[in-house]
């Protein structure tokens, strides 16, 4: 599918991959605003685009779509020099003189107050982007406002200093916020407590590796990228603070060393987490890492990646056909969504146009783009802080995510209590599929099941990761808990162990405290007849039978799928379980069954020999090792 936006032609000799250049994205974020603004109100304070609303209503909407689309705008201007051919910046200022006239009326143009995020929270979310946008275009925005709309301004923004985030990344908003006020000379104690609590949370939160947690609790998804190095790291560039910009740079140049691999060879960002209706923002981190300097990507291949990103949902309809971003993945896709997701909710996507503060004689733009990490030779990458392992095949360019400790469980939460999480309860994520739905069956989970009743996974025990050459692995355990109602089962517990090589995926288990006539179910890679890859799950030790289960929601990259699926009838008491998966792209893949030999299997342990080379994988429970010996 061909995007509606008006791009010019490809340009393959600077972008052999990709065909996008520096003019590409400026034109893409040109026509994103165009279509855009066809919907704005008459004083241009809310952008009301067509589309069911979120939970924090229409109003709040309206907002979001003035205050998203003017990161592009800002992003757009400031990377140009001031220069604005479609006028943009006239319409934000007089979106932001009508909005807050009279903030929180129940009128044609007014904003909405920004209040305590149980309250009304969503537009402490947009008070960041209006103030980042504001601090992006100061000479030709701010600076020519009369003093009282300034004023007003301020004291809407202020809104987000004077009330509670929720307890993740959103103590950068007011971050955000106190960093312009005091940009613009207006800074007191309010911003300077603002950004000092901000900074704190955030050091609290790093793991290492470049990894940050979002909250208290073990969530590590795309909001490390787009938002926990974004802020601390652009507001620092743009402060021209060197120590600062040197301390979280460092970290995200630490983030780049694997962060650069979650992009497959056709573009495409992990499946994994929440927000992915953001989409292209994904490459964000990859471009300020290209502008700032804090990164171990070359300049050709964080090009690459970032117009990779942009032009794989481009060339897959996440615009539409009016060129409005569409809710969902490549193009309007429910499971993919959380509540708080309204119509303007996808041009967070925006923050990818980072890249364009590098100007046209940037590295980014000048050098030929090189490939990506993942069209490089194989590669692993196990990351012990967040339990996650990473792995791409270069012959077929999908990396593959297994996950091992991250969840989205919340410090004060019982596990029995939460609701099933696709986007981050599943051992596995890819580039080319999607997990199922919620109420369909779960794709790349293990379950234990008691009187009919199936166990989910909820909060997540990370126990190692570790690589070697051309090989990982990494663990974790979980306590199985039962929703509907179904009661816990005492001293239940699951070990797993997942190692890779190449596309070949070994996971094994270790049960432990099953009831008696309980069973298992291993389930492998959901895929469907749109996509062309290949699921396979292949019983190695434990499990009595095999079959495939329909899952006819579908994922976001395919309306209908099948899941294949591994039973062990009798489970009870403790027991050792293998299986070993894949998924590809490539042509005539090799038949699982021909990759092992030589399994043995005690209570605490497993090992098999690879056929290919003969070296053997050796898993012992107690205490946890994993090997990989001649």
């Amino acid at each position: 599918m061909s995007s509606p936006l008006e791009l010019p032609g490809d340009e393959r000799q600077p972008s052999p991959y990709t065909g996008y250049t520096r003019v590409h994205w400026e034109a893409a974020a040109d026509s994103l605003l165009r279509a855009a603004w066809r919907w704005a109100t008459p004083g241009s304070a809310l952008l009301d685009l067509p589309g069911r609303p979120s939970r924090s209503g229409v109003r709040s909407d309206g907002l979001e779509g003035y205050a998203r689309t003017f990161l592009a705008a800002g992003f757009r201007v400031a990377g140009a020099g001031g220069k604005d051919p479609f006028g943009w910046l006239e319409r934000y200022a007089a979106g932001l003189a009508a909005g807050t006239r009279t903030p929180g009326r129940d009128d044609a143009e007014s904003w909405p107050l920004v209040l305590d995020h149980h309250v009304q929270g969503q537009p402490m979310v947009e008070s960041a982007s209006v103030a980042l946008g504001l601090r992006l275009t100061r000479p030709w925005l701010w600076d020519r406002l009369e003093p009282g709309v300034q004023d007003r301004a301020e004291e809407w923004l202020r809104g987000a200093l004077r009330h509670t985030p929720a307890p993740n990344n959103w103590y950068l908003f007011p971050f955000t916020v106190a960093g312009f006020l005091e940009s613009v000379g207006r800074g007191d104690a309010e911003t300077a407590r603002a950004r000092e609590r901000a900074l704190e949370l955030l050091d609290s939160w790093y793991l290492g590796e470049g990894w940050y947690s979002d909250g208290d609790g073990r969530a590590f998804d795309h909001y490390n990228g787009w938002a926990l190095h974004l802020y601390p790291v652009l507001d620092a560039h743009l402060d021209g603070d060197a120590a600062r910009s040197e301390r979280y740079g460092a970290r995200l140049r630490a983030h780049l060393e694997s962060f650069g691999l979650f992009f497959g060879g056709d573009g495409a960002p992990l499946h994994f987490g929440r927000s992915l209706t953001y989409r292209f923002a994904a490459g964000a981190a990859v471009a300020l890492g290209a502008v700032t300097g804090h990164t171990p990507l070359s300049p050709g291949a964080s090009r690459r990646i970032v117009s990779g990103a942009l032009r794989y949902f481009l060339d897959r309809g996440a615009s539409g056909r009016e060129g409005l971003l569409s809710l969902g993945w490549h193009g309007p896709h429910e499971a993919t969504l959380q509540p708080y997701s309204g119509p303007a909710s996808p041009y967070w996507a925006s923050k990818a146009f980072v890249s364009l503060l590098a100007p046209g004689d940037h590295p980014l733009w000048t050098d030929t783009e090189e490939p990506a990490p993942s069209e490089g030779p194989d590669r692993v990458v196990a990351l012990p802080g967040p339990g996650l392992l990473v792995h791409s095949t270069r012959a077929d360019g999908i990396v593959r995510l297994h996950n091992h400790g991250c969840d989205h469980v919340r410090p004060h939460e019982g596990e029995a209590g939460v609701e099933d999480d696709p986007l981050y309860d599943r051992q596995a994520y890819s580039t080319r599929s999607g997990p199922t739905s919620a109420v369909n069956t779960a794709d790349n989970h293990l379950c234990v099941e008691v009187g009919g009743v199936q166990s989910a996974r909820r909060r997540i025990r990370p126990l190692g990761a570790g690589q070697g050459d051309g090989w990982g692995w990494a663990a974790s355990w979980h306590r199985p808990v039962f929703p509907q109602g179904a009661p816990m089962v005492p001293g239940l517990r699951v070990e797993s162990v997942t190692v890779v090589r190449g596309r070949y995926e070994l996971r094994v288990h270790r049960v432990a405290g099953a009831p008696d006539g309980a069973r298992l179910r291993q389930t492998g890679w959901a895929t469907g007849p749109e996509e062309p890859v290949t699921s396979a799950l292949h019983p190695v030790h434990g499990w009595d039978s095999a079959d495939e289960v329909r899952a006819p929601q579908g994922t976001a990259f395919t309306r209908w799928a099948l899941v294949p699926r591994l039973t062990a009838d009798d489970a009870g008491g403790s027991g050792v379980y293998a299986a070993l998966a894949t998924l590809t792209a490539e042509e005539d893949p090799e038949p699982l069954p021909r990759t092992l030999t030589e399994v043995s299997v005690t209570a605490d342990g497993f090992e098999a020999r690879w056929a290919a080379d003969g070296a053997r994988t050796r898993i012992t429970f107690r205490p946890l090792t994993v090997e990989l010996l001649p």
